[in-house]
């Protein structure tokens, strides 16, 4: 006699009530979790179309910050004098690299997130605490200035420094020619010039980024991860583009020496600065306490905007998951 016949539990239910990971106490349910694989192919498609979009303001951001002169006075200033004296095609230079580079970083840096995540949960809830989102996100910044952010942003940067179109006045002809000469010139350690101030500004940047979007998504939209629900393009965008403003006022000085370090040839005997801590002492006694954020609205204008579009593309790709493997796991 079954289950059923005997007047007890229906079948599907009682196949439920075996399984561990769905058990909830009464009025409370077991939070859900998202992949990792999920989160990092998300990130990755989020990362294309961030890059081909935004790919003129991170030029031009570059350019300011390398300014020592002051030969731009300003975004609009720079913007119009590349397109004038290089044409219109320089203000996507360093695109092949940069779009590689986002993502790489973007599934890293979500993948990474939800590893970290599911390792401080409470294992009987689900729950992720605010400390453990905080060193979730903090942890995946450092991996991706590591293993991706780095050596990607070293060969951008040489690329963005260029100016000209003409490959015969070019040092570097493209992405690959540039990192094996950097390999060539300055050994394979040149790729990582510039890691400490990445490491803290993307830690910092992504410890932020992730606990905000957290915060507006539930503030704003009533939207929690695994129940289910998948939040409009326009409100990941809102969201991340909130989330995305944080991160590069408090990263501001990183940013600006990562910078000018990457920028640094030792090739060309012009190293001015001897690492992090020696080249903020130097800009700030040099050129003044403001340079240290030179290069903050352009990034304000790329990051915020490049994160709406990343988290609007991602969130749709979790939401497909949610709708499809999460939403029935809920009482």
């Amino acid at each position: 006699m079954s289950v059923g016949e005997r007047g007890g539990t229906p079948p599907a239910a009682a196949v439920a009530a075996f399984k561990p990971s769905r058990t909830v106490v009464a009025g409370s349910r077991r939070e859900e979790s998202i992949p990792p694989y999920v989160k990092a192919a998300a990130g990755s498609f989020g990362g294309i179309v961030e890059a081909c979009c935004l790919q003129p303001i991170d030029v031009i951001k570059t350019r300011l910050q390398l300014d020592r002169t002051g030969q731009y006075r300003g975004i609009l200033h720079c913007g119009t004098t590349v397109v004038r004296t290089e044409g219109v095609r320089a203000l996507w230079k360093g695109l092949t690299p940069f779009a590689t580079h986002l993502t790489l970083k973007y599934a890293l840096r979500l993948g990474s997130n939800a590893l970290l995540q599911s390792a401080f949960k409470d294992s009987d809830t689900g729950h992720l605490s605010q400390r453990g989102r905080v060193a979730s996100g903090f942890g995946a910044g450092v991996l991706e200035a590591l293993l991706i952010v780095t050596p990607f942003e070293v060969v951008k940067i040489r690329l963005q420094q260029q100016k000209g179109l003409s490959p015969e006045l070019l040092k570097y002809k493209g992405p690959v020619h540039c990192a094996r000469m950097i390999i060539r010139e300055e050994g394979l350690f040149g790729l990582w010039a510039g890691a400490a101030p990445t490491v803290m500004r993307n830690g910092t940047n992504q410890a932020a980024m992730f606990t905000a979007k957290n915060a507006f998504d539930g503030i704003l939209w009533k939207k929690h991860e695994g129940d289910g629900r998948v939040l409009q393009p326009w409100q990941s965008m809102i969201s991340g583009f909130l989330a995305g403003t944080v991160g590069p006022i408090c990263t501001g000085p990183f940013d600006v020496v990562k910078t000018r370090l990457m920028a640094q040839s030792k090739s060309g005997g012009d190293m001015k600065y001897k690492g992090m801590i020696h080249a903020i002492r130097t800009i700030y006694v040099e050129e003044g306490l403001l340079t240290l954020w030179k290069g903050l609205l352009p990034r304000l204008m790329r990051i915020p905007p490049g994160q709406a579009i990343m988290w609007a593309v991602a969130d749709q790709i979790t939401g497909l998951y949610e709708r499809r493997h999460l939403k029935n796991h809920f009482i």
